[in-house]
């Protein structure tokens, strides 16, 4: 039998019919295969963990042609409520407004200055001496382009743990060709072996810290006390601060008519001590002192609009004061993404 019989052949405009059905028909087809393929999820993702690390604690300003760069030791929480000696409920109040809790967490800030001819660090941090969310200052001082190697000169504020307790690790110098300066009357307090055997057993750590971290640079005869105030190192003045500790004291670095006061522990809790002032806190050696050292300090530096650099106060620390009421304003310093 003849096959075509069976399946005769289309006429020749049969089968451009016939052709135009069948492409339309396959377009379709894929059509809904995309369809079908569009509804189908997609395959699981697993999520991206999260990544709990902060990124390198520094920031560097100018202050006239001295550049001076933030750093972060890191953040310790401390039970404000305890520690801040002021009326029933002040303390509670203040934090609530600004909406914060004890415990605190609380920045521990230094500063590297380098004036041009020398490189200075002001503070030392922590080191192990407070906990191990502390100590982390040499890995900023990398991070920020320097090495611990290159630091000249080492300027305490006050010989308090958080800020002496970086200067030394197993013994041994973490600056090994720095100086260190500090007030005198802060040296005879602190290192007096009388004062610390006749230290009550909570404050024997503050003296045996101060002796640790001191003691590898006298032995180097890389220690210089300072009796008055004045030019430390070139660029750089003292200035006594007594009352927080014996021989607190505070540093101003001057530069083409611009000021930077790197003021230490003159004030520790932003939120309750700004509006009031006379609020004070356990670590002042002299309580009332250190009260009237503040209000004097604050003063002085509302008056003349001087930058204001904060050993506590929120990384990185800086900013300037304004006289508000019987207290006072914080202004922090703009962010800049440019170093100026």
């Amino acid at each position: 039998m003849n096959s075509s019989a069976l399946f005769p052949t289309p006429s020749r405009g049969r089968q451009t019919a016939l052709g135009r059905l069948a492409t339309l028909a396959l377009t379709a087809a894929l059509a809904l295969a995309g369809l079908a393929v569009a509804s189908l999820p997609a395959p699981a993702q697993a999520a991206a963990p999260q990544l709990k690390t902060q990124a390198p604690g520094w920031y560097r300003l100018m202050v006239g042609s001295v550049e001076v760069t933030s750093l972060s030791d890191g953040t310790v929480g401390l039970p404000v409520d305890q520690i801040l000696h002021a009326p029933a409920g002040r303390v509670a109040e203040a934090l609530k407004q600004n909406f914060q809790q004890a415990p605190l967490e609380t920045s521990v800030n230094a500063w590297l200055i380098n004036t041009g001819s020398r490189l200075v660090l002001v503070d030392a941090g922590a080191g192990t001496l407070f906990g191990p969310t502390l100590g982390r200052l040499a890995a900023q001082i990398r991070a920020a382009g320097y090495q611990p190697e290159q630091v000249d000169d080492v300027l305490i504020t006050h010989m308090h743990p958080d800020h002496v307790g970086g200067l030394a690790a197993d013994g041994k110098r973490v600056f090994p060709n720095a100086t260190v300066h500090a007030d005198k009357a802060d040296v005879d307090y602190w290192l007096s072996q009388a004062r610390a055997d006749a230290a009550p057993a909570e404050a024997k750590g503050f003296f045996q810290g101060a002796a640790a971290s001191l003691t590898p640079y006298v032995k180097a005869g890389r220690f210089q006390p300072f009796e008055r105030d004045g030019e430390v190192v070139p660029g750089i003045r003292a200035i006594s601060a007594h009352g927080h500790t014996a021989g607190h004291a505070v540093y101003a670095v001057e530069s083409q008519g611009q000021r930077l006061v790197l003021i230490g522990d003159l004030i520790h809790v932003a939120s309750v001590q700004l509006a009031s002032p006379e609020v004070t806190i356990a670590f002042d050696t002299d309580e009332p002192q250190a009260a009237a050292t503040r209000a004097k300090v604050f003063a002085e530096l509302a008056r003349d609009g001087s930058l204001v650099a904060v050993s506590h106060f929120s990384f990185p620390g800086l900013g300037r004061l304004r006289q508000a009421g019987s207290g006072w304003a914080w202004l922090p310093l703009d962010y800049s993404s440019q170093v100026r």
